[in-house]
């Protein structure tokens, strides 16, 4: 977690100047997949060895043992600054469905609560804001992480660890930035090897030059057997002077796939997504010697809209592995309704290649622009950037809540899977989708046997009944079926609260056909006055039989909201649920 006063020093994004200059180095062809030309300039690849290795003591004894903090965290993140993207008003969506199907999905299986505020403040001494909600399944348990905590439950709910301080998995490491509670966490369970990744980054200089410059590190713990309360491998991978800020992580192969937006601190001029590659097989086995490569895509040299605010790598469910020497889908929007030069609405698809051999190689390139159906990801929100949705008995704007974390970027995975002669993968984007009503966007592309790329279908989930609803994660079962999860609000009867809807593989394309369940309703408003919701929630798929899906996302109690005189008491919700027919 970074302090807000931090981050606004480090973001510089250029807004209309570039934009417009960026505009004039890409003219798209607006087929299913066009090139641009001349191709973005990506640099070298850089490899590189960990900064420290060990192993850790099982998290089961370093529970016993950990430490408490003394000094509180910080109660919440002041509000950014940094470019505002102007609204230049309502641009109709081109792929809205507006009519909400009867409902025919299934009610959760699971469904009990995660961590929460109060776990900050009884761990840490502080509370803070965003939580940035996300987990993941494995055969027996469920691993979730916020910021800045973390902790195991069986699947049906019982806490077998934690909550523990997130810089408690680092204690005792050679990296002493990585034992900070710095945040922005992310879990992943890799299905083909039975191991968890849990990992955060570090934030130390980036107050610089208010604070002594420092190296950046993203800081990764695999566990060494299935079980996620046993013992890690501890890894750091430094990024130079450049801060990793929203990394987001992904299991491809033979390799684990970050990506990261990056801002320079001793070049305050560095703006740019760093991509990077880890040896996935020797991280497993506990080699100290496991090589990281890494690119970075620097405005400047890349145009802005192909970058935007940052890319998604793809991330594998269900138990086949992509196939053999396949590049990886690194996958961005542009919308030319914002102020990075895009000049149609599109989702950029990039490819990253590594081989790992005693001389490796690496390369990374703009493979496809996939023309999509209008969106407008520039929600009218004021006073500041964050303040966009309305929420019950709330009348100051200060208090209304984020719509968009970062909106040149699709969230949080790119879920991928293998079917027979193609490849799929799904992810999704909150949007404008009628005029000052949020929905959400959702594309599934596919790759063909040859390589080549389309959005296979796309639509934009916002019933015309006055509620709200961002912030989503989506994936696919082994079926092909899809869910999606996601906040919902409006400003009269229904606080901050989980609901969740999906399609069949079968039904029409672009409609999510099943209608709306509920994961938990909200009974309070987040009262804090820097906007923050998110910045992400994470929809995953159990590997036990691929297809019941996972999901946890952030909401709001009356008796959570009692807790938190800043008005940040938020909790998370963490539950379960089938699509028909898998």
């Amino acid at each position: 977690m970074i302090d807000g006063s931090q981050r606004r020093r480090i973001r510089r994004l250029a807004a209309l100047g570039v934009g417009v200059l960026l505009a004039s180095l890409l003219t798209p062809t607006h087929t299913a997949q066009a090139q641009p030309d001349p191709a973005p300039a990506t640099g070298k690849a850089t490899f590189s060895k960990p900064a420290a290795f060990d192993v850790t003591a099982p998290l089961r004894d370093v529970a016993r043992t950990a430490r408490r903090s003394l000094a509180p965290t910080p109660p919440q993140l002041p509000e950014e600054r940094g470019p505002r993207l102007s609204d230049g008003g309502h641009s109709p969506d081109k792929a809205v469905q507006a009519k909400k199907p009867p409902r025919t999905i299934g009610g959760t299986i699971a469904n009990f609560e995660g961590l929460s505020n109060q776990d900050n403040f009884n761990v840490l001494g502080g509370r803070v804001n965003p939580p940035d909600p996300v987990g993941d399944v494995g055969p027996n348990h469920y691993v979730e992480m916020v910021n800045l905590v973390f902790g195991v439950y069986s699947k049906t709910g019982r806490l077998l660890l934690g909550p523990l301080a997130v810089g408690d998995l680092w204690s005792g490491f050679a990296v002493d930035e990585c034992t900070e509670h710095s945040g922005d966490p992310v879990v992943l369970y890799d299905q083909r090897a039975d191991r968890w990744i849990l990992t955060q980054f570090t934030t130390r200089g980036s107050d610089y030059p208010n604070e002594p410059a420092n190296l950046f590190y993203n800081c990764i713990a695999i566990s060494t057997t299935g079980d996620p309360t046993g013992s890690y491998y501890r890894y750091a991978f430094n990024t130079g002077y450049n801060f990793p800020d929203y990394p987001k992580y992904g299991i491809w192969g033979d390799s684990y796939l970050i990506t990261t937006r990056e801002f320079g601190t001793i070049d305050p001029s560095v703006y740019g997504i760093g991509v990077y590659g880890l040896e996935r097989n020797r991280m497993i086995a506990g080699d100290p010697n496991a090589r990281a490569v890494s690119f970075l895509l620097q405005e400047g040299r890349v145009p802005l809209n192909l970058i935007g605010d940052g890319l998604l790598p793809a991330d594998v469910d269900g138990a086949k592995a992509p196939p053999a020497g396949s590049p990886a889908p690194i996958v961005g929007t542009q919308d030319d309704d914002a102020d990075y030069g895009a000049t149609f609405d599109a989702v950029n698809v990039w490819e990253f290649n590594v081989t790992w051999n005693a001389a490796p190689t690496a390369s990374i390139g703009l493979k496809a622009q996939l023309p999509a159906a209008q969106f407008d990801s520039v929600f009218p929100c004021q006073p500041t950037a964050r303040d966009c949705l309305p929420q019950p008995g709330i009348t100051n704007r200060d208090q209304y809540l984020d719509i968009l974390s970062y909106r040149q970027r699709p969230t949080w995975r790119l879920a991928y899977r293998t079917f027979g002669s193609y490849e799929s993968m799904v992810t999704n984007q909150s949007v404008e989708a009628l005029p000052g009503q949020a929905g959400i966007r959702w594309w599934e592309l596919r790759r063909d046997k040859r390589g080549n790329y389309t959005i296979h279908q796309e639509g934009t989930f916002a019933p015309n009944d006055t509620v709200n609803r961002w912030m989503g994660s989506i994936a696919q079962d082994r079926k092909g079926n899809i869910a999606l999860g996601y906040s919902v609000v409006n400003g009269t009867d229904v606080y901050p609260g989980i609901r969740y809807t999906g399609r069949l593989a079968g039904d029409r394309p672009g409609q999510l056909t099943l209608g709306e369940a509920t994961i938990v309703n909200g009974t309070a408003a987040q009262t804090s006055l820097n906007s923050r919701w998110g910045d992400y929630s994470s929809m995953n798929v159990d590997p036990v039989d691929d297809c019941t899906f996972w999901y946890v996302n952030e909401y709001y109690t009356q008796a959570g909201a009692a807790q938190a005189p800043n008005g940040n008491g938020w909790q998370t919700r963490i539950a379960s649920f089938r699509l028909p027919h898998c």
